[in-house]
């Protein structure tokens, strides 16, 4: 039985289409709660972070004009995590857009050393989220978060982690990814960070893949966290993003991901993000969202 702590962070404005803030009421309404009781474990519900309205902004506002504010929200997230973490419990963060994973992360990171431990990373996206705000063509922050908790771009972002790296390069492997800005592919070589696109799980399997990057990021480790953006799926199985990319995981391909991530016993955490039910189809995406979660807490098929 493991003690779950539910954190809903209501947060769109790192990315540009709205409705993404209303990802944890979605999930929430798709009964995450009773899903994973009904595994045995023990649920609370912490409730939504405070998040600043976008509609009190003015209508031009966007991209970095929001950074500070993100900052702030994750900063928040970060000491929820932080002490959910600390006192042995599994942080569930429910987005919201990914920026929201500069925080997270960033509170995960915090809690592990002052156990004398690192942190490994699986990032599950279509997106490589590395851009700096000096490669970002749109300046959307929940492109960024990568980045900055690499040590790299605002400084901001950067102060969550005390001014210096939440997590190392060789702790985070990028999986699913098949969606590329030119400077993110500049950062992937420059940072040293292992990613597997799409590419990779077409040539070799999923399974093959999931191996190695769990491998990769369990190597001077204690303990792994898993940031899942539901983009990673094919949007025929999630159309609530607001970014889709053709040609992502399978329905049973997500859960394998997730499947694969609880027999490691290894995961202490995870951020769902960037369902958008505004974009959903009869809340089919938050659905799917509650699925992959239950599968990272032990739900199997036999």
């Amino acid at each position: 039985m493991t003690q779950i702590d539910l954190i809903g962070v209501p947060l769109d404005l790192g990315a540009s289409r709205r409705g993404v803030d209303m990802g944890p009421y979605a999930v929430r309404a798709a009964r995450i709660r009773e899903a994973l009781l009904a595994l045995g474990h023990t649920v609370s519900d912490q409730g939504n972070l405070v998040v600043p309205d976008r509609g009190t902004f003015p209508p031009e506002a966007g991209g970095m004009d929001f950074l500070e504010e993100i900052a702030a929200v994750c900063s928040d997230l970060a000491r929820r995590v932080e002490a959910s973490v600390g006192a042995r419990r599994f942080p569930v963060v429910l987005g919201g857009d990914h920026s929201l994973g500069a925080g997270s992360v960033a509170g995960a990171a915090r809690a592990m050393r002052s156990r004398g431990e690192a942190l490994g990373v699986l990032w599950i996206d279509a997106h490589g989220d590395i851009n700096t705000p000096a490669t970002s063509p749109s300046g959307n922050v929940h492109g960024m978060p990568v980045a900055h908790l690499l040590g790299h771009g605002d400084a901001r972002l950067l102060a969550l982690n005390g001014g210096s790296p939440a997590v190392r390069p060789e702790h985070v492997v990028l999986v699913g990814i098949r969606d590329l800005d030119q400077g993110e592919r500049a950062h992937l070589r420059e940072f040293g960070v292992k990613t597997f696109t799409m590419h990779d799980v077409d040539r070799r399997g999923l399974a093959d893949v999931m191996d190695e990057a769990i491998a990769h990021v369990s190597k001077g480790t204690g303990g792994l966290w898993v940031s899942y953006d539901v983009d990673a799926q094919d949007p025929v199985d999630a159309p609530g993003v607001g970014t889709p990319v053709p040609g992502g995981f399978s329905w049973r391909e997500g859960h394998l991901v997730m499947e694969m991530l609880a027999d490691s016993g290894r995961l202490m955490g995870l951020d769902a993000v960037e369902v958008n039910p505004i974009l959903d189809v009869s809340n089919r995406t938050a659905e799917l969202a509650v699925g992959l979660v239950a599968s990272a807490l032990g739900k199997r098929i036999l």
